[in-house]
C-alpha cells in the first residue's frame, strides 16, 4: 500500500498525522477520557501520563516512516475527538479506532472509518479489517454499518482491560472489483 495523505478533510472532521505539538491535547483528552477509554482500551488504564503520551508520539512518528502504521488525530468541532490509524497486514489493512467521551453517538468515527476504507484501497489495500473485543458493541457497530463481514474471532492478546471478555470479533471488507467499462 502506497502511503497516504498527512491530512484529511471533511465535511465535519480533520484527520491529520499526529505530530508531537499534539502532545498536550492528546494528554488532556485522554486523561478526561480514561473511565470510558480505560474500559475497553489497556494503554488507558491506570492513567495515562506525559511519557506514555511522548512514547506514543514517538512510536507513531517512527512506524509512518517504516509504513507500518499511520496514525491520525480525529478532530471535530476544533477539539481532539480521537484516534485512527491504518496497520499494514499482508495485502491489506486493519483499521484501529477510539473515541474521546463525548464524541460517542454522533457517526463521526463510522465516517472516519469510511474514509479511511476507500483511501486504502484506493492507495492499494486488497482488504480492511477490524477487530474488536466481543463486548464492545458500539465498535462493533461501525463495520457492521459500513458492509464488512463479521469473518470470525480471535483471542485477544493479554493482558485485557476491565471490560473486555478476551474474544475479538473479526470483521472484513475486501476491495470492491473495478465496474467493466
Amino acid at each position: 500500500m502506497e502511503t497516504p495523505a498527512e491530512t484529511y478533510r471533511e465535511a465535519g472532521f480533520t484527520l491529520s498525522r499526529w505530530q508531537f505539538a499534539d502532545g498536550p491535547e492528546l494528554h488532556a483528552t485522554v486523561n478526561g477520557s480514561l473511565e470510558h477509554l480505560g474500559a475497553w482500551l489497556i494503554w488507558a488504564t491506570g492513567g495515562y501520563t506525559t511519557e506514555d503520551c511522548a512514547e506514543f508520539l514517538r512510536t507513531t512518528r517512527k512506524n509512518w516512516e517504516t509504513g507500518e502504521t499511520h496514525d491520525f488525530a480525529l478532530r471535530a468541532g476544533g477539539s481532539l475527538a480521537g484516534g485512527i490509524g491504518l496497520m499494514t497486514r499482508e495485502g491489506g489493512v486493519e483499521i484501529g479506532y477510539w473515541l474521546a467521551t463525548g464524541f460517542a453517538g454522533r457517526g463521526l468515527m463510522t465516517r472516519a472509518v469510511r474514509l479511511l476504507t476507500a483511501e486504502a484501497f484506493r492507495l492499494g489495500a486488497g482488504y480492511a479489517e477490524i477487530q474488536h473485543d466481543e463486548r464492545n458493541v458500539r465498535s462493533g457497530a461501525i463495520p457492521a454499518r459500513l458492509g464488512f463481514t463479521k469473518v470470525g474471532e480471535r483471542t485477544a492478546a493479554k493482558p485485557l482491560a476491565p471490560s473486555c471478555g478476551g474474544t475479538n470479533h473479526v470483521w472484513r471488507l475486501r476491495k470492491p472489483c473495478p465496474a467493466a467499462p
